[in-house]
């Protein structure tokens, strides 16, 4: 967003005051009505809670205490500013919250319910000297879809624990609940794993990086280095879980392999040494399937990871596999005329079926980009007819690329689906390629285009049942430096956070705009926006 639409938007706020116009209540409540009046109280808030919510509020209240806004403590119910309360009859991560001339009431049959209640609270607040006037109103509110996701791939560009823990505060307070951490890929390997240490200590680094475009010779001669140890995921996954936000890892398998390759060249078809590459674009380095080792060191990394992470879903990749070493391996040919596979994605299905039993009896779901499903999505792909299926018991396709028969024929399959389509998800894609003040980088998918986003669009209406949700996917290529990311996530992050959370019937694109005054001003104090 340009500086002069954010004051376009911050004067249209500004002229509409405190009017009853859902002005800074984003995600947008499903179902609110407006009373008259409001509810007054001082900086130290009384609160009644019920005991199954009471480490959850007080988590949430210290935050608020922590920020200089509220104090509180608490007391009997009929004292109490606050009255915060379980009732069944709530959906999941859904909330009731009413405020009237006696005080606050929030019921939710979850935590993340009082969480999300709390975050909308912090929206509709007005300081006032030493009061705070919350506006007399009744929210009933859900989330139109369980998988409201945001991708941040450090596997090219290391952006370290500071920046993610970031993003988890704006994902919370915009009630996104999925984050989706790329931490391997051709360009460096992120991810501590003990029993295979030359990957992060060889894979983890590379000598320089591409500047200008995929097509440039021009290297800025900087090594990049930087991965997480088993410790800091663990504190990054706690620091998450306390936002009611599931990390879930992506682990890339069997392509773009090729910073693990060159800490293990055994690991490669041809298992000759390569080194990180530095520049960006999809390599052939692929994984030798058809090795024993390779499939226990598969195994092994799972394990690992499966152990770090508490989500039930792990990541795989399985994205732009080209298949050139596996066509020139006489290991690979071998196993697929073992296996009686006739085409090199009919042997990707296989291996993805694998991975997907393994994952299932560790108690985990398998999930993939759709060219794990074997359609045929890119120009260096051969034309074929592929027989076999990919499982859908225990599988979710994260569809991003590919026409709208290939998405049906999916949902035909009945496979999950989150859906990433790429052309309205990529913060990073090639909408005018360079622009000023983005080094080497994409000019950031348009606020309105991001918002017309619909992830079950109506001829998808009858599937709706296995589209799990959304995700939007900030890619590392081209933001050597926080600041450029600041540039392509914000505010557009606000419009998919929107689109995940509120019923398409109730988005409206102007409204959507208004309600960028609460962020607006929280994105210009932290420097992400100016």
């Amino acid at each position: 967003m340009t500086k002069y639409k954010i004051w376009v938007i911050i004067a249209l706020i500004v002229f509409l005051g405190r009017s009853h116009s859902f002005a800074g209540i984003l995600p947008y409540p499903n179902h609110v009505e407006w009373k008259s009046g409001e509810y007054r109280m001082g900086r130290k808030a009384l609160l009644y809670c019920d005991v199954c919510f009471k480490e959850e509020v007080r988590r949430a209240m210290d935050g608020l205490d922590k920020a200089g806004l509220l104090s509180y403590d608490f007391c009997d119910k009929s004292g109490a500013d606050f009255r915060i309360c379980y009732t069944s009859e709530i959906k999941p991560e859904g909330y009731m919250l009413d405020i009237n001339s006696d005080g606050i009431t929030i019921c939710a049959s979850t935590q993340s319910g009082v969480f999300y209640a709390i975050q909308t609270l912090r929206q509709v607040a007005q300081e006032e000297g030493a009061s705070i006037l919350f506006p007399c109103m009744v929210v009933c509110d859900y989330p139109a879809f369980a998988w409201r996701g945001f991708l941040l791939d450090e596997a090219r560009n290391f952006q370290g624990k500071s920046e993610v823990k970031k993003l988890l505060d704006e994902m919370a307070a915009l009630k996104m609940n999925v984050f989706q951490w790329h931490l391997t890929d051709d360009q460096g390997w992120r991810i501590e794993i003990k029993k295979y240490p030359l990957l992060t200590a060889v894979g983890g680094h590379r000598d320089s990086t591409q500047l200008d475009w995929y097509e440039s010779t021009v290297y800025d001669g900087t090594p990049v280095s930087g991965f997480y140890t088993q410790d800091d995921i663990r504190e990054i996954v706690a620091y998450a879980a306390d936002r009611h936000i599931t990390v879930v890892p992506e682990i890339e398998f069997p392509g773009h392999a090729s910073a693990a390759i060159a800490a293990y060249p055994w690991l490669g078809c041809s298992q000759d040494p390569i080194s990180v590459p530095c520049s960006y674009g999809v390599f052939s380095a692929v994984f030798n399937i058809a090795d024993s080792r390779v499939q226990t060191f598969i195994r092994d990394v799972l394990d690992e990871v499966s152990s770090l992470f508490p989500s039930a879903v792990i990541h795989i990749g399985g994205d732009e596999v080209k298949y050139d070493e596996w066509q020139n391996s006489q290991a690979i040919q071998q196993l697929m005329e073992k296996e009686q596979l006739s085409t090199p994605a009919e042997l990707q299905i296989w291996f993805a079926n694998r991975l997907s039993s393994y994952l299932s009896r560790k108690g985990k779901i398998m999930m993939g980009w759709n060219d794990i499903t074997g359609d045929k999505l890119h120009a260096f792909q051969p034309d074929s007819e592929v027989q076999s299926k990919l499982d859908p018991a225990n599988t979710i396709v994260q569809f991003w690329t590919g026409d709208r028969s290939i998405l049906k024929k999916a949902l035909e399959r009945r496979l999950k689906i989150v859906n990433t389509l790429c052309e309205y998800t990529y913060l990073n894609y090639n909408y005018d390629k360079i622009v000023p003040g983005l080094e080497y980088g994409y000019k950031p998918i348009s606020l309105e285009k991001a918002y017309d986003f619909n992830p079950v669009p109506e001829w998808l209406e009858s599937d709706r049942d296995l589209i799990l949700g959304l995700s939007c996917a900030m890619w590392g290529e081209w933001i050597n430096r926080p600041e450029t990311m600041y540039k392509m996530v914000y505010p557009q992050i606000a419009a998919y956070a929107e689109t995940g959370w509120t019923l398409q019937e109730n988005k409206n694109f102007d409204r959507f705009q208004r309600s960028l005054r609460f962020f607006i001003d929280r994105w210009q104090a932290a420097r992400y926006i100016q």
